[in-house]
Protein backbone atom coordinates (compact mmCIF):
# COMPACT_ATOMS: atom_id res chain seq x y z
CA UNK A 1 0.00 0.00 0.00
CA UNK A 2 1.53 3.09 -0.82
CA UNK A 3 -0.42 6.32 -0.37
CA UNK A 4 0.78 10.15 -1.31
CA UNK A 5 0.73 13.21 0.75
CA UNK A 6 -0.17 16.47 -0.33
CA UNK A 7 -0.16 19.52 1.76
CA UNK A 8 -1.62 22.66 0.76
CA UNK A 9 0.28 24.53 3.08
CA UNK A 10 4.25 25.72 2.42
CA UNK A 11 4.86 27.28 5.62
CA UNK A 12 7.69 25.32 7.66
CA UNK A 13 5.87 25.08 10.82
CA UNK A 14 2.34 24.88 9.32
CA UNK A 15 -0.49 23.47 11.94
CA UNK A 16 -1.33 21.65 8.64
CA UNK A 17 1.76 20.17 8.05
CA UNK A 18 1.35 18.98 11.80
CA UNK A 19 -1.35 16.96 10.94
CA UNK A 20 -0.19 15.73 7.67
CA UNK A 21 3.23 14.05 9.92
CA UNK A 22 0.53 13.12 12.46
CA UNK A 23 -1.74 11.23 9.54
CA UNK A 24 1.43 9.48 7.71
CA UNK A 25 2.54 8.17 11.47
CA UNK A 26 -0.80 6.68 11.84
CA UNK A 27 -0.61 4.46 8.66
CA UNK A 28 1.32 1.56 8.23
CA UNK A 29 1.05 2.09 4.01
CA UNK A 30 4.40 2.91 2.51
CA UNK A 31 4.20 6.82 2.14
CA UNK A 32 5.21 10.05 0.10
CA UNK A 33 4.80 13.38 0.24
CA UNK A 34 5.08 15.00 -3.01
CA UNK A 35 6.43 18.84 -3.38
CA UNK A 36 3.71 21.41 -4.70
CA UNK A 37 6.13 24.09 -3.36
CA UNK A 38 8.36 24.48 -6.96
CA UNK A 39 5.33 24.04 -9.80
CA UNK A 40 5.34 26.80 -11.59
CA UNK A 41 2.16 28.86 -12.70
CA UNK A 42 -0.38 26.48 -14.76
CA UNK A 43 0.02 27.28 -18.05
CA UNK A 44 -1.61 24.60 -20.74
CA UNK A 45 0.92 25.73 -23.13
CA UNK A 46 3.38 24.25 -21.46
CA UNK A 47 1.72 20.81 -21.30
CA UNK A 48 -0.35 20.59 -24.42
CA UNK A 49 0.35 17.83 -27.44
CA UNK A 50 4.07 17.10 -27.80
CA UNK A 51 4.90 19.37 -24.72
CA UNK A 52 7.67 17.92 -22.15
CA UNK A 53 6.09 18.54 -18.84
CA UNK A 54 8.54 20.70 -15.81
CA UNK A 55 10.40 18.45 -14.60
CA UNK A 56 8.03 19.40 -10.48
CA UNK A 57 4.95 18.32 -12.39
CA UNK A 58 6.22 15.34 -13.95
CA UNK A 59 7.43 14.91 -10.21
CA UNK A 60 4.10 15.32 -9.09
CA UNK A 61 2.27 13.17 -11.42
CA UNK A 62 4.60 10.24 -11.11
CA UNK A 63 3.94 10.73 -6.98
CA UNK A 64 -0.18 10.56 -8.04
CA UNK A 65 0.11 8.06 -10.79
CA UNK A 66 2.31 5.53 -8.26
CA UNK A 67 0.18 5.88 -5.16
CA UNK A 68 -2.85 3.52 -4.20
CA UNK A 69 -4.40 6.51 -2.59
CA UNK A 70 -3.60 9.86 -1.79
CA UNK A 71 -4.39 11.81 1.10
CA UNK A 72 -4.53 15.83 0.75
CA UNK A 73 -4.02 18.23 3.62
CA UNK A 74 -4.89 21.74 3.85
CA UNK A 75 -5.60 24.85 5.66
CA UNK A 76 -8.40 27.27 4.21
CA UNK A 77 -7.86 30.89 2.86
CA UNK A 78 -10.46 33.44 2.82
CA UNK A 79 -13.02 30.05 2.37
CA UNK A 80 -11.33 28.96 -0.31
CA UNK A 81 -8.28 26.57 -1.40
CA UNK A 82 -4.71 27.82 -1.19
CA UNK A 83 -3.62 28.90 -4.30
CA UNK A 84 -0.64 26.43 -4.30
CA UNK A 85 -2.41 23.74 -3.94
CA UNK A 86 -5.54 24.75 -6.07
CA UNK A 87 -2.37 25.17 -9.02
CA UNK A 88 -1.17 21.39 -8.21
CA UNK A 89 -4.57 20.04 -9.02
CA UNK A 90 -4.98 21.86 -12.16
CA UNK A 91 -1.58 20.31 -13.39
CA UNK A 92 -3.31 17.31 -13.12
CA UNK A 93 -6.52 17.57 -14.36
CA UNK A 94 -5.91 17.02 -17.92
CA UNK A 95 -3.18 14.26 -17.10
CA UNK A 96 -5.08 11.31 -15.93
CA UNK A 97 -3.55 10.22 -12.36
CA UNK A 98 -6.68 10.61 -10.46
CA UNK A 99 -8.91 8.86 -12.45
CA UNK A 100 -10.58 6.51 -9.31
CA UNK A 101 -8.06 7.10 -7.24
CA UNK A 102 -9.05 6.98 -3.76
CA UNK A 103 -8.40 10.10 -2.11
CA UNK A 104 -8.95 11.60 1.64
CA UNK A 105 -9.27 15.32 2.09
CA UNK A 106 -8.32 16.92 5.61
CA UNK A 107 -8.46 20.43 6.20
CA UNK A 108 -7.32 21.82 9.65
CA UNK A 109 -7.99 25.70 10.56
CA UNK A 110 -7.77 27.87 13.49
CA UNK A 111 -11.69 28.71 13.37
CA UNK A 112 -14.48 25.83 15.03
CA UNK A 113 -15.51 24.84 11.30
CA UNK A 114 -12.17 23.64 10.65
CA UNK A 115 -12.10 25.03 6.97
CA UNK A 116 -15.43 23.22 5.76
CA UNK A 117 -15.32 26.06 3.00
CA UNK A 118 -12.20 24.34 1.38
CA UNK A 119 -13.07 20.94 2.34
CA UNK A 120 -16.12 21.09 0.48
CA UNK A 121 -14.13 22.82 -2.52
CA UNK A 122 -11.82 20.27 -2.34
CA UNK A 123 -13.97 17.69 -2.33
CA UNK A 124 -16.00 19.12 -5.57
CA UNK A 125 -12.73 19.92 -7.31
CA UNK A 126 -11.39 16.08 -6.75
CA UNK A 127 -14.85 14.10 -7.86
CA UNK A 128 -14.64 15.96 -11.28
CA UNK A 129 -11.01 15.09 -11.79
CA UNK A 130 -12.82 11.84 -11.36
CA UNK A 131 -10.75 10.58 -8.15
CA UNK A 132 -12.63 8.54 -5.48
CA UNK A 133 -13.13 10.67 -2.90
CA UNK A 134 -13.93 8.58 0.46
CA UNK A 135 -16.05 10.46 2.50
CA UNK A 136 -14.95 8.42 5.79
CA UNK A 137 -11.37 10.16 5.52
CA UNK A 138 -12.42 13.57 5.24
CA UNK A 139 -12.05 15.42 8.18
CA UNK A 140 -12.58 19.00 9.27
CA UNK A 141 -10.65 19.92 12.46
CA UNK A 142 -11.56 23.13 13.83
CA UNK A 143 -9.34 25.03 16.62
CA UNK A 144 -6.28 23.26 15.60
CA UNK A 145 -3.67 25.12 17.26
CA UNK A 146 -5.47 23.90 20.38
CA UNK A 147 -5.19 20.12 19.88
CA UNK A 148 -0.59 20.78 19.50
CA UNK A 149 1.46 20.93 21.90
CA UNK A 150 3.42 24.45 20.93
CA UNK A 151 6.72 22.73 22.57
CA UNK A 152 6.85 19.23 20.51
CA UNK A 153 5.15 20.28 17.32
CA UNK A 154 2.50 16.86 17.67
CA UNK A 155 -0.99 17.00 17.99
CA UNK A 156 -1.70 15.90 21.42
CA UNK A 157 -5.77 15.68 21.52
CA UNK A 158 -6.54 11.99 21.57
CA UNK A 159 -10.29 12.65 19.97
CA UNK A 160 -8.00 14.52 16.81
CA UNK A 161 -5.84 11.87 16.90
CA UNK A 162 -8.31 9.18 16.81
CA UNK A 163 -9.95 10.55 14.05
CA UNK A 164 -7.15 10.91 12.03
CA UNK A 165 -6.62 7.49 12.29
CA UNK A 166 -10.31 6.60 11.47
CA UNK A 167 -9.53 8.44 8.26
CA UNK A 168 -6.73 6.33 7.42
CA UNK A 169 -7.60 3.66 8.26
CA UNK A 170 -10.69 4.15 6.38
CA UNK A 171 -8.30 5.48 3.11
CA UNK A 172 -6.90 2.32 3.29
CA UNK A 173 -9.48 -0.11 2.96
CA UNK A 174 -10.84 2.11 0.00
CA UNK A 175 -7.50 1.84 -1.56
CA UNK A 176 -7.23 -2.20 -0.64
CA UNK A 177 -11.06 -2.37 -2.20
CA UNK A 178 -10.03 -0.55 -5.23
CA UNK A 179 -7.15 -2.93 -5.79
CA UNK A 180 -9.21 -5.73 -5.36
CA UNK A 181 -11.82 -5.13 -7.96
CA UNK A 182 -8.90 -4.19 -10.92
Amino acid sequence: MKITAISGSLRARSTNGTVLRTALELTGAETRTADIGSLPHFNPDLDGEGAVAPAPVAALRSAVAEADAVLIVSPEYAHGVPGVLKNALDWLVSSGEFIDKPVGVVTASPSPSGGDFANAQLRETLRMMTGTVVDDACLCIGLIATRIDQGTGRIVDEATLGSLAASLKALESAASQAGCEV
